[in-house]
Order: structure tokens, then C-alpha cells, then sequence
């Protein structure tokens, strides 16, 4: 494949023999160019030296979007094609990769592309979304109003297109694989995201220039551990980083949220 790729995975009290395990599986293909550990833990672990890899040690937690952007910025400037983010809980069969590649490498227009994902149970994750509404994200959160508001949110979820090629614009950031050039033209992640919704912002501003491909046709497994769910402080985190988007597009009004809505579900029909 005549193409080049790098890719980054950021740490935080990370286990080395996980992380060592996919960056085995990812060193494996001939078109890889550079593998990045961006580690944001307070204290290096020296054993990460041993990865096939470029191990970076921020020594400071500013986020996730924040610890791609130092591997991205390099992907940037040595003039590589395609650039993955991905989270260490995912797991693959080695066809996939270059599958997604072949497919961005016939159709220029995409700028960003993720493949099906699955839980543990092969269950579908459905991560790809229409543009949030305050109302949708309070839907998630509680659970009587996920009863009362079903339909509402699989609209919002496109869970009956699972199976379905899509242009839609939110993609999952536990694997997104980019197009360089296409976050040369929209940015890199905001970081004033430290977690959640980074990866809604960017696949926003990339759909709005180019396509933001999910395509069902590959799999890969996603150990989903839903913090947010778990966790108040985690939670917390989410609030906050809820109200920089919608501060950010808007709460009510957001009239390019309900352009690309409309068109994404005009086009379902």
C-alpha cells in the first residue's frame, strides 16, 4: 500500500502489557510510519521505552485532544498522509486498517472515517450521532426519559442504520482515522475539551468540508467502560465539557446543527 500512516494513543497510569499488545498489533503494517505514547501520567514508566514506539512523557494532564495535538502537530510536519487516534481498550483484526485506508484513498472528499464498533459481547456500540441537542444529551443521562423518549433517541443515535454506510456528522474518538490534510484545514482538537466531546467538535468542523465516513463494513471490538456513567467526578467532567460545546454552537439555536440534521435524516429516507 503506497501510503503512510501514523497514529497515537495517550496514556494515563496506563498498563504496559496492554498498551504493548496493540502497539505490536499496529507495528505489524508495512505503511505505518511513526507509533506515539503520549503519556500524560504524573510519573514516566520506564518500561514504555521498551514499545516499538515514540514514547512521550508530558508529565502533566491538559487531556485527551491536548495529547493527540502533540502527535498530530508531528503528522503535520513530516508531510504524513493519515493519521489514527486511537484509544489502547480497542482491539482488531488486521485487515481492517487497511480496508479504511483503500477506502479514503479512492474517495478524496473523506476526511475522517471509523468502522463499526462492538462491545465485548458483539453487541453495536452506536457511537456515530446527528448533532446533539441539550434535550438529547439529558435523554442519555436519565433513564426514565430514555423510556419515555425511545424513538427520540435512536433518531438521535442512528441505531436503525447500523448496517448502513453513512455521511454523518459525529464520529467516535476511541478510533479515528483522519485525513491529514483535512486537519490542516479545519484545526486540531480544541483543548478546552479535557475529555468528552473533542471528538464531537472535530468531526463537526471536518463534516462541514468534508465527509465524515462511518462504514460498517470492518469491525473492530471496543471495551466501552462509560466513566461518565461510573464515576461523579468523571460525570463532572462530562457537565463541563457539555456546556463548552453548546457555548461553543449553541443550546437553542444552532441553525447549522439543524441544517445538517435534516439533511443527514433526508438522506436515510
Amino acid at each position: 500500500m503506497k501510503t503512510s500512516l501514523n497514529m497515537s494513543i495517550v496514556l494515563y497510569n496506563s498498563d504496559f502489557e496492554e498498551i504493548n499488545n496493540i502497539v505490536k498489533l499496529l507495528s505489524c503494517y508495512d505503511f505505518v510510519n511513526d507509533i506515539y505514547l503520549i503519556d500524560n501520567s504524573p510519573i514516566k514508566n520506564v518500561f514504555f521505552d521498551k514499545c516499538k514506539a515514540i514514547y512521550i512523557h508530558t508529565g502533566e494532564n491538559h487531556g485527551y485532544g491536548s495529547g493527540h495535538n502533540i502527535a498530530i502537530k508531528k503528522s503535520i510536519y513530516s508531510s504524513v498522509k493519515y493519521h489514527l487516534v486511537l484509544n489502547s481498550d480497542i482491539c482488531f483484526d488486521k485487515k481492517v486498517l487497511p480496508i479504511l485506508i483503500e477506502k479514503m484513498e479512492v474517495d478524496s472528499n473523506i476526511g475522517m472515517i471509523m468502522p463499526k464498533v462492538l462491545d465485548l459481547d458483539k453487541s453495536i456500540q452506536f457511537l456515530p450521532k446527528l448533532l446533539p441537542t441539550p434535550f438529547n444529551l439529558l435523554i442519555r443521562v436519565i433513564k426514565p426519559l430514555q423510556t419515555l423518549f425511545k424513538s427520540k433517541n435512536k433518531e438521535y443515535t442512528l441505531e436503525n442504520y447500523f448496517d448502513i454506510e453513512l455521511n454523518v456528522p459525529i464520529l467516535s474518538g476511541c478510533f479515528s482515522l483522519f485525513r491529514v490534510e483535512a486537519l490542516k484545514t479545519v484545526g486540531l482538537y480544541d483543548e478546552k475539551f479535557f475529555m468528552y466531546f473533542e471528538d464531537f467538535d472535530i468531526s463537526r468542523r471536518i463534516h462541514a468540508k468534508y465527509k465524515t465516513l462511518y462504514y460498517p463494513s470492518v469491525s473492530i471490538i471496543h471495551v466501552h467502560e462509560r466513566g461518565a456513567a461510573k464515576s461523579f467526578k468523571l460525570f463532572k467532567v462530562f457537565v463541563k465539557s457539555a456546556i463548552i460545546y453548546f457555548n461553543k454552537y449553541g443550546w437553542i439555536l444552532d441553525s447549522e446543527r439543524t441544517k445538517i440534521n435534516k439533511n443527514v435524516l433526508k438522506s436515510l429516507k
